[in-house]
């Protein structure tokens, strides 16, 4: 692995910070140079992606010098060189890049999003297998994706190198059509009947790698079901799912993705109306009027509506529902 990609491992471009530092934008990224030890001078390029790249050059016959790559040059003054670049590229780091928890850029893509939809951050759990990552959902605290970065020949023999994969849990008829098509494999370390491995290098797209994901989230937890009053004083509710079948609405419960939703819709219907499904939560949403108050919504998805006279309070009651 070659020195700079060994020092920006697991960590990620903050592209406002590079100007300031000293960096030169042009036409294929950002660039940085600076003199050490008085005859050698480091040339850093920064591309739009964020990988970093470095020449040192000689100013004495003002050619590039390379002897600093080859690891059987031990020489003190080698290791001089070797080191001072490495300080140079350290302290960019240090002021223009931020940790991240994975190596390729989509599996970081994909991790601060399920972040942002589930609210869970991966747990390395193991020290033997620091690059392990594990997420689990709230309550029983269910495994519902693993990311990993693996040997590619783990997966695939005619491939070489280092890859990172994900693990979601599907079901079993689903696993088998999916192991057609390109990017996706048997599961590697987990139950291969119901769990499958998705590639991390842009084979696949962050939406259809999030819609598996989504589907192991509901397929490894346990959904609640919850009763929320809706006035139509304050809320046109009997016409709300006219033009949309998902719409906003106030959480001021611990929901989940998943979780069934029935709209009681007070006086003078005083009856459920529908049944929805969270499809995202703790979306901030800061309102407030004489009516209502709110922090945060929840995007709920319309699966079914219900007669007036299908579960009003009075025959709520008889289930023992006395009040919403």
């Amino acid at each position: 692995m070659k020195l700079e990609d060994e020092i920006f491992q697991r960590f990620k471009i903050k592209k406002k910070t590079l100007i300031p530092y000293g960096f030169v934008k042009n036409e294929i990224g950002y660039q940085y140079s600076k003199v050490f030890m008085d005859t050698f001078r480091a040339d850093i390029m920064i591309d739009e992606q964020g990988q970093v790249t470095g020449k040192i050059y000689d100013l004495d016959i003002d050619e590039e010098y390379i002897a600093f790559r080859i690891e059987q040059q031990i020489g003190t003054f080698i290791s001089h060189v070797r080191e001072s670049y490495q300080s140079i590229l350290m302290d960019i780091r240090d002021h223009c890049f931020e940790k991240c928890y994975f190596v390729s850029h989509q599996a970081n893509r994909i991790t601060e999003k399920i972040s942002n939809l589930y609210h869970r951050e991966p747990e390395f759990m193991w020290e033997k297998f620091p690059q392990c990552g594990v997420f689990k959902g709230t309550g029983d605290q269910k495994w519902f994706a693993v990311i990993m970065n693996i040997d590619y020949r783990k997966i695939d023999v005619k491939k070489t190198g280092e890859v990172e994969i994900i693990n979601v849990k599907l079901e079993k008829d689903q696993v088998t059509d999916l192991l057609k098509r390109e990017g996706f494999y048997p599961s590697y370390h987990m139950n291969k009947k119901n769990w499958i491995t998705m590639i991390l290098n842009d084979t696949l797209s962050d939406e259809e790698i999030l819609s598996y994901i989504q589907m192991s989230y509901q397929y490894t937890q346990s959904s609640k079901e919850w009763i929320v009053p809706a006035n139509p004083q304050y809320y046109d509710i009997i016409h709300c799912f006219d033009d949309q079948d998902i719409i906003e609405w106030k959480q001021s419960s611990h929901i989940n993705i998943g979780d069934k939703i029935y709209l009681y819709v007070c006086a003078p219907y005083s009856a459920i109306l529908y049944q929805c499904e969270a499809v995202e939560v703790n979306i901030p949403y800061l309102y407030q009027d004489q009516n209502i108050s709110m922090n945060h919504v929840m995007r709920i998805k319309l699966l079914k509506k219900y007669d007036p006279d299908q579960y009003t309070l009075s025959k709520l009651s008889e289930y023992g529902l006395k009040s919403i």
